[in-house]
């Protein structure tokens, strides 16, 4: 598995975070009402309590925009160069949602992009923005994940309606020293698109389109196959955590916070014990929020951060899987933030 190592005194640093989901709050026994399955079944399953669900009328750039807003607060309001906006939930196919994201935080004329890597995006988008940072492209990047995910779910099929749910996370970012509090470790990153039918959307894009249109019923919700993804899952997380904790120069031992994608609770649990990272050292809030796409790992951070979870100098080991298939990690060593 491919490490950029990044030079030896240079860094991308945290410099705020934030996180927003919305209020409309989905309890399991919502979901039991409508769907055959019980509040034992799903929380046994899936880890998950509670998820929060957007309103009628509302899109991933509302989600991006509150937490962005709070990113931004939480950094001293800086001098944004670019925004990055990673999502498998784009309010439209065309054209991208971070620059109109960009726009309602008063950021017109900066670069601002999508990005698409399902719910290893975060984990693409700190990649990218490190390399923005790098070449000089921008000083300071606001990188967003932030997906309305409840959009493509089938609300009758029990397998993925009681697990996924809407949420933004976002996370400023800029250059620093290698050795200082915020700063990202090398991010490791993979994708193995032999496996891509076991997270899909098969309809919507232009394979289906050139079918005149055609496609059959369902196509236009997401599926998984759940067995299969499990075991890529824990494999490749696995993986990348080791590469970037060894690029890092650390050691699992090291590791104080174990902050991953929470895809559900099964895969948290099999991926932490194959890294023997110990039960008060993993971040959790999928019993409250659910899976939240690309939201997830940053949504993690700033709600870590506010209930006391995250303190400066905790180092943080971070990672994700999603469609493509993708995944990715990474190490970062958190800032001392100001209070909220």
């Amino acid at each position: 598995m491919p490490v950029r190592h990044q030079e030896k005194d240079r860094a991308v640093v945290v410099a705020g975070v934030g996180g927003w989901v919305p209020p409309n709050v989905v309890t399991n026994d919502d979901l039991c009402a409508r769907l055959d399955t019980s509040d034992e079944w799903i929380r046994t399953r899936t880890g998950i309590s509670t998820r929060h669900v957007i309103s009628p009328g509302m899109a991933t750039s509302d989600l991006a925009v509150e937490a962005a807003r709070r990113a931004l607060a939480s950094a001293g309001d800086p001098e944004i160069g670019a925004v990055v906006l990673a999502t498998t939930t784009p309010d439209r196919l065309c054209p991208a949602t971070a620059p109109d994201v960009a726009a309602r935080l008063g950021l017109v004329g900066v670069p601002a992009f999508d990005i698409s890597a399902v719910c290893a995006g975060f984990l693409y988008g700190l990649a990218t923005a490190a390399g923005l940072i790098a070449h000089g492209t921008a000083r300071q990047v606001l990188l967003i994940g932030a997906d309305a995910f409840t959009t493509l779910i089938d609300a009758k099929d029990r397998s993925t309606a009681v697990i996924f749910a809407d949420g933004a996370g976002a996370v400023v970012l800029r250059a620093g020293q290698a050795g200082e509090l915020g700063a990202v470790g090398p991010v490791v990153l993979g994708s193995d698109g032999r496996f891509a039918d076991l997270i899909e959307v098969p309809a919507g894009g232009s394979r289906q389109r050139s079918r005149n249109g055609s496609y059959e019923p369902g196509d236009e919700f997401f599926r998984m196959a759940g067995r299969d993804t499990f075991r890529q899952a824990v494999k490749w997380m696995s993986t990348a955590s080791r590469h970037a904790v060894e690029a890092a120069g650390w050691r699992l031992e090291d590791i104080d916070r174990f902050a991953a994608h929470q895809a559900n609770a099964r895969i948290l649990k099999a991926v932490a014990d194959e890294l023997a990272v110990p039960a008060g050292r993993r971040l959790s809030n999928i019993s409250r929020v659910g899976n939240t796409g690309a939201a997830s790992i940053p949504l993690l951070l700033a709600q870590a951060a506010e209930d006391g979870g995250l303190v400066e100098g905790h180092r943080i080991l971070l990672t994700a899987f999603g469609g493509g298939l993708s995944w990715g990690a990474a190490t970062l060593t958190w800032p001392r933030l100001p209070a909220a």
